[in-house]
């Protein structure tokens, strides 16, 4: 796609960036300011600051694409991103800001004094944040490779440099900025375009979205597959495809049926029935699981509530998030159903993710207004990319700057930075064929395995002890991450282990909260005895506090 307008909206973005990380680089001082902001962000701009690093490129690119590929069954994905935020707001934000802790192992440590499990949370806040930043720079390179034809790498570099930079130089304080200004930046990208892409929906007809035999072809169109597939044609034969293979189609051709996408109508309209069995009943409720309880295990997300002023602030700040995140997400969703129209080449190639920058060529043609809003999305999807790679990156590096360097200073930290920017560059440069919504899916897993049962219970419940903790972390998030790795690097599987590997959280939420109820109970002599006083503190609203 030769574009002209792509490459200065990717330059603009990346200028913007850069120009509002140095104006926070002014007031950033302090290792407080680079580690929580010296706790000074007002609740509309932290609920900002998180929409734009919570809305990632699984939610800019990756919702679309599933929801084109899948239907209906995925709109769980949306659904539970956003609710996570309840969950969130009605089960830790306001203790976690009072416990006063600077990150997750630190929380571990002040409720449960213990350096080994402050070590096993640190562990696991890396994984997670490293896991979920190889998807942003994977799209990042997606996203380039589609618009402008450069190599993937150059994408994925592009992100890596400028974040680590930004955050190495001015910290959580110089981030908020940049999140808060992308995050409106990603809602006009996706807005706008909707609203001229509807309009010509309009005025070709209303053509349905999915017509009695799936998805046609609007214009002779000449497709290049790029992964292999077992096609079902019109007539009923079935032909095996290999990358490189070229075909080609008339204008009001039906779409055949691709092996693995739900082509037809009823498919694509309907739940999951996958197998005899109710391995799709379990999937979809594993998903919602793992979406729902993953959001307060998330490092990045956690964080941020850290920078609240007082615990008031940090529930006004989720309750703002709802709203905005809320509201975004109905917008990759109607990317994702247009695209079923204009777009339906992309199940053949398999690049469905890249439905939402080429949505707008596709149907409004290759005219100016189609080539602006084209650009336009591309700059909302760099937004993407940069913000939550930012987020990530500093939950990441100030875990290694105090935990594993043992350097709680600003010149530890941007070694840190560096540290923790390099190692998923470096993965994401040798992984481009990952769905980009899967990857972040099994980082909410391991999320929802590990941490969000070490909030909920230690917030909760006085009974929790160091070493039920860490066994129902490495029992519950261990299995999760098992399941990872399975996933990434190994052999394909079928059945029920299929299932129970690619949406694991049904089974590793449940084992991780036994987990850790069972030992911490046959453990209860491990109880701090200042339990009274530290839950005291994190229930405590601060105007009671002398």
């Amino acid at each position: 796609m030769d574009n002209g307008y792509v490459i200065p909206a990717i330059v603009a973005v990346t200028l913007a960036t850069f120009g509002i990380g140095f104006y926070g680089l002014r007031v950033a001082r302090t290792t407080s300011d680079f580690l929580v902001a010296s706790r000074a962000v007002s609740p509309n701009w932290n609920a900002a600051a998180i929409g734009g690093e919570y809305l990632s490129a699984a939610s800019f690119l990756g919702i679309a694409g599933l929801i084109l590929k899948y239907g209906v069954d995925v709109l769980w994905y949306p659904v539970g991103f956003a609710a996570g935020y309840l969950a969130l707001l009605l089960f830790v934000a306001a203790p976690l800001r009072r416990s006063g802790a600077f990150t997750l192992p630190d929380f571990c440590e002040l409720r449960l004094h213990s350096r080994r499990l402050r070590a096993l949370a640190t562990v696991f806040v890396i994984f997670i944040g490293w896991l979920y930043l190889m998807p942003q720079l994977q799209g990042a390179g997606l996203t380039l490779t589609t618009l402008t034809g450069s190599p993937y790498p150059v994408g994925a570099l592009i992100v890596a440099v400028v974040v680590t930079a930004n955050v190495a130089l001015g910290g959580m304080r110089a981030i908020t900025f940049v999140q808060a200004f992308q995050y409106w930046l990603k809602l006009t990208a996706l807005a706008v375009p909707v609203i001229f892409l509807v309009l010509q929906w309009q005025a070709d007809g209303r053509p349905a979205v999915t017509p009695p035999d799936g998805p046609a072809f609007r214009t002779a169109t000449t497709v290049v597959v790029e992964h292999p597939a077992t096609l079902t044609l019109a007539d009923g034969t079935t032909r095996e495809v290999r990358p490189g293979d070229e075909l080609t189609f008339a204008a009001g051709d039906p779409m055949p049926a691709v092996s693995g996408v739900a082509v037809e109508a009823t498919d694509w309209l309907l739940p999951s029935t996958a197998g005899d069995d109710d391995r799709g009943l379990f999937a979809t409720y594993s998903l919602i699981l793992a979406t729902f309880l993953g959001t307060m295990g998330l490092p990045h997300v956690l964080v941020r509530f850290y920078t609240n002023p007082d615990g008031a602030a940090a529930r006004r700040t989720t309750l703002v998030v709802l709203a905005m995140v809320g509201a975004f997400y109905l917008l990759p969703t109607l990317y994702g159903v247009l695209g079923r129209i204009y777009t339906p080449h992309l199940l053949l190639t398999g690049h469905t993710d890249a439905v939402v920058v080429l949505l707008p060529g596709a149907a409004l043609g290759d005219g100016v207004t189609g080539r602006l809003l084209a650009a336009l999305v591309a700059a909302g999807a760099f937004a993407a990319f940069l913000s939550t790679s930012s987020g990530l990156l500093t939950s990441v590096a100030g875990v290694i700057s105090t935990d594993v360097l043992g350097r709680g200073s600003v010149r530890g930290f941007r070694q840190a930075t560096l540290i923790a920017g390099a190692v998923p560059a470096a993965l994401a440069l040798n992984v481009s064929e990952l769905d980009v919504s899967q990857v972040v899916g099994l980082a909410f897993a391991v999320a929802a395995s590990s941490f969000c049962p070490l909030l909920v219970l230690g917030i909760w419940w006085r009974g929790l002890t160091d070493v039920g903790a860490a066994a129902g972390i490495l029992a519950g998030g261990g299995a999760a991450v098992t399941a990872v790795l399975l996933t990434v690097v190994g052999p394909p599987l079928d059945g029920w282990p299929a299932t129970l590997i690619a949406q694991p959280a049904a089974w590793t939420v449940p084992l991780a909260f036994t987990v850790m109820v069972a030992v911490s109970v046959a453990s209860r002599r491990r109880v701090p005895a200042d339990v009274a006083t530290t839950m005291l503190r994190l229930h405590t609203p601060e105007s009671l506090r002398l």
